[in-house]
């Protein structure tokens, strides 16, 4: 059965997205237009939703593993799923990708975020998916190959979101993902705001910048150059004995609390954590309940931080791959859309998920 309380609650979030975005650029007639479709549009998008059991809002597609930049702590080079392709793999094709698209379409899919690797480096792919509408395209980017082309791309299809990824200030940005990367995300910034595209910024919450993050200096200097989304994910540890940086239960609840802050404080902008906001969802949103991921090589998985899986885009619809039996295992097994905690639920949960996924 589907998750009616989830169903609502992420329809409404929605709408609040909109409206929200709506407010900090009224003063912006490409986006103005753009969002006052999309009102409808999402509309529309819920309306085919709600005939198909448990459909997700979203999902997250890897369309690369390669990456320009070689962060440190980066999840995905330690998973392998950024970097050299797995041996037999071959990465999914820009019309397997616009296939994909167009089920998510008929299916009333509403977001699908663009990751890596980096997914600027995909360019054909970026423009295949701009021509799809009726879905957002929010794009995690490392913000470093945001020239005049792509600000035009991003100009003429206000359906992609350029989301940039930010440590802090320049120190804590160019020690994580190397020097010089600050100043070319202040360039990608500068374009983006001339050009009144809206843009994100996608930060890693550890230990160490959570109070640099989440500091009236940091989100003062995201306001000024016209960044209106901001995403903060928490950092999660690339093996299980590296757990110093990631914040602990008390960390947690301060970050809950400085949010409700932030958000009073901040309202021409939008922000989303994870999975913080998780525990105003009744649990975990990933293995289809909310959202699932697509990797490079097509194999639907539980999300990012938890790669693995039992169906391939490439044998089977995307509706099949939403009611994959690996997938409810997960929500039966109460590891997605249980009591939550804090934290990635299925990583900290790994041999449960392995175990989940070998069962007949």
């Amino acid at each position: 059965m589907p998750d009616t309380f989830l169903s609502i609650y992420l329809n409404d979030a929605i709408k609040t997205l909109i409206k929200d975005v709506l407010k900090g650029t009224l003063s912006n007639r490409k986006e103005t237009a753009f969002l006052l479709s999309q009102v409808q549009q999402q509309r529309e998008n819920a309306k085919k939703r709600s005939v198909y059991p448990n459909m997700p809002v979203f999902l997250i597609g890897s369309i690369t593993s390669a990456c320009n930049l070689h962060c440190a702590g980066c999840y995905a080079r330690a998973t392998g799923m950024c970097g050299d392709a797995p041996a037999g793999a071959e990465p999914l094709t820009v019309p397997e990708w616009e296939h994909i698209f167009a089920q998510a379409e008929e299916l009333g899919i509403s977001f699908i975020l663009l990751a890596g690797g980096e997914p600027l480096l995909r360019r054909d792919l970026i423009e295949a998916a701009a021509r799809h509408t009726s879905i957002i395209f929010p794009i995690f980017t490392n913000g470093t190959l945001i020239d005049a082309e792509y600000t035009n791309v991003f100009d003429k299809n206000r359906n992609l979101v350029p989301v940039i990824s930010i440590e802090g200030g320049m120190d804590e940005t160019d020690s994580r993902r190397g020097t010089g990367t600050y100043a070319a995300i202040l360039s990608s910034m500068d374009r983006l705001r001339a050009e009144k595209i809206l843009y994100g910024a996608s930060v890693t919450i550890t230990a160490a910048n959570l109070a640099e993050v989440t500091s009236d200096k940091f989100l003062d200097f995201l306001r000024d150059r016209s960044c209106r989304l901001v995403f903060y994910i928490e950092y999660t540890a690339i093996d299980h004995g590296s757990k110093e940086m990631e914040l602990d239960a008390a960390m947690r609840e301060e970050l809950e609390g400085r949010m409700t802050e932030i958000k009073a404080a901040y309202p021409g902008m939008v922000f989303i954590s994870f999975p913080g906001d998780e525990k105003h969802m009744g649990g975990c949103i990933a293995g289809g309940r909310g959202f699932f991921h697509i990797n490079p090589y097509g194999s639907a998985e539980p999300c990012p931080f938890s790669p693995y899986s039992d169906r391939n885009l490439r044998n089977v619809s995307l509706l099949d791959a939403v009611n994959s039996p690996f997938f409810a295992r997960l929500i039966d097994a109460g590891l997605v859309g249980g009591e939550h905690d804090g934290g990635c639920a299925l990583f900290e949960h790994e041999a449960e998920v392995i175990a989940l996924m070998n069962k007949e």
